[in-house]
Formats: C-alpha cells, sequence, structure tokens
C-alpha cells in the first residue's frame, strides 16, 4: 500500500482544480443509475451527502476509483500469470474491435453516457453510441482452457478481488482525512450554484417577491 495517502493527496489536488470549471447549467440530467458512484464506498468516505450534484461526485470517484485498479493491475502484472495473460487477450480483442468511444475519457467521464437523450422532434444525424465497432477486424477463435487452468485461474481471480477490496479500504481511510477539503469545496463552490438555481426555480410562481417558504 506504500504510497497510497500521496496517490489520494494528489486526486483530491486535481478535483479541486477541476471543480471551480463545473457549472450547474450545463450538467447533463441522467438516464440511468451510475453504477460507478451508487452506493460507493468512496463517495461515504469523502464526505458527500444526497444533494451534492452526481457530476461533482463522480469526478472524484472515478480518479480514486483509479488507483485502486492501478493498483491492481501493477499486483495482477507482479502476481498473477494466468490472469496477466487473459487480460492482455482481452486487450488485444478490443484492439481489434474497432472505435469504441468510451475509450480514452479522463475521470470525470468514464462510465457516462456518451449521447445525450435527443429532444422530441430533433433527432440526431449520428450517435457516438451508433459509431461502435466502426472499423472492427476479424479475430481468430481461441482454444478453450481446460479445468485445470480454469480452476487455476479463478484462484487468481480471488487474489485479485482480495488486491482490490485491501486497496479500497487503504484508499477510503486515506480519503477519510481530506473530507474537511472537500467539504470547503463544496460548500463555497457547489452550494451557491444549487441555492441559486432553486431561487430561480420558484421565482415568478407569485411575483418577485415570492420565496420557498411563502408558497407552503
Amino acid at each position: 500500500m506504500d504510497g497510497i495517502d500521496g496517490r489520494v493527496r494528489g486526486a483530491v489536488d486535481v478535483w479541486l482544480r477541476w471543480l471551480p470549471r463545473w457549472q450547474i447549467g450545463t450538467a447533463r440530467p441522467r438516464t440511468r443509475i451510475c453504477r460507478k458512484c451508487t452506493g460507493s464506498p468512496i463517495a461515504s468516505a469523502a464526505g458527500f451527502g444526497p444533494d451534492v450534484p452526481h457530476a461533482v461526485q463522480h469526478a472524484l470517484i472515478g480518479r480514486i476509483s483509479t488507483i485502486i485498479e492501478d493498483a491492481v493491475d501493477d499486483y495482477t502484472a507482479k502476481n498473477l500469470p494466468l490472469l496477466q495473460r487473459e487480460l492482455e487477450r482481452a486487450a488485444a480483442r478490443k484492439r481489434h474491435a474497432g472505435y469504441q468511444p468510451t475509450e480514452g475519457l479522463s475521470p470525470e467521464f468514464q462510465g457516462l453516457d456518451v449521447d445525450p437523450e435527443p429532444s422530441a422532434g430533433e433527432p440526431f444525424l449520428f450517435t457516438l453510441g451508433e459509431l461502435t465497432g466502426t472499423g472492427a477486424a476479424e479475430q481468430a477463435p481461441r482454444e478453450p482452457l481446460s479445468e485445470e487452468a480454469k480452476a487455476a485461474l479463478r484462484h487468481e481471480i480471488a487474489l485479485s478481488d482480495e488486491c482490490a477490496r485491501a486497496t479500497g479500504t487503504a484508499v477510503c481511510l486515506a480519503l477519510v482525512e481530506h473530507r474537511p477539503r472537500i467539504a470547503e469545496a463544496v460548500e463555497r463552490l457547489v452550494e451557491p450554484q444549487i441555492a441559486a438555481l432553486v431561487s430561480d426555480m420558484f421565482r415568478g410562481f407569485d411575483g418577485p417577491e415570492a420565496t420557498r417558504d411563502g408558497l407552503f
């Protein structure tokens, strides 16, 4: 777990530099649950409450998740040869799978829909999703694994999962130390935007003097 504290600190620093550029008016509403963020222990470790917009949470959760993924990749490359071989084969298949619009995105956008929802009566000429797989090449079939190889591979996968759990715990403990910085940034940069949006939503119901409390 060497270097986890420094990597987490660096990820939080990058997120803090990104946050001032986030604008609530340009955030695209989600139509599906984000599997990366929903129920994530990283969100709890960061101290994110239910009112923190998803895009704000996702940007940090994505960067912290990358720390865990990199640690597991390093452990696998050094200690799990069968699993590493299967991962390399999967990577080779992906390279031959044609255009993949979700590849190479920065952590703020990984796991999000690549295309917005179309407006009624205004269809897109094309979408990135429709281009997925463009230019794919045929791949030679691979020989099936023996039962012994399957059992050995399952054992290595279990070891990889244990590495991910241990690294995830260490990362979350390190992230807890940065809660004050995260909370201060959300209070200073995010909450005023939410308050302004709510104010705009309620303005005009009963004239310019109407307040949210006065509606109920």
